[in-house]
């Protein structure tokens, strides 16, 4: 298949990628917000955590989006997987953002682990946020003329 046919999928691709990064960012703060309330002994927001979880969720369907968007598209051109770096780099990212949501739903007072795994998770993320954005990088210059 040629490139122009596909040219809608790399847009949906673009967006979803700084929609998701956009995502971190907000998860970052809303999650600082309820971690420096929680050491300071402050109540937070009521619609704190609602919204965290909400913009999580949507993090969580946007990367998955970006996976089905990937594995189409390298199929769609090359007809088969595996052609750079990106692949590793976006499973991992796929892989940290599922077990920073799922570690999320672990938190609680009975489970004291799940919040630090939860917020080391997400340091973990922004490295492959960052690995994943320099190797799409790589792979977009090979569509350009």
């Amino acid at each position: 298949m040629n490139l122009p046919s596909f040219l809608w999928l790399w847009r949906i691709a673009a967006w979803s990628m700084g929609l998701s990064l956009t995502a971190y960012v907000l998860l970052t703060i809303t999650g600082s917000w309820m971690l420096v309330a929680r050491h300071h002994s402050r109540p937070r927001p009521k619609w704190l955590r609602p919204v965290h979880y909400a913009i999580g969720g949507t993090m969580v369907g946007l990367v998955l989006l970006l996976l089905g968007i990937g594995l189409i598209g390298t199929i769609g051109y090359y007809g088969n997987l595996g052609h750079s770096a990106h692949l590793p780099a976006g499973l991992v990212v796929v892989g940290l953002t599922l077990l920073s949501a799922w570690s999320a739903t672990q938190i609680s007072p009975k489970r004291p682990w799940a919040r630090s795994l939860h917020i080391g998770t997400n340091v973990a993320l922004f490295l492959g946020f960052v690995l994943v954005s320099w190797t799409g990088w790589t792979v977009v210059q090979k569509y350009l003329p």
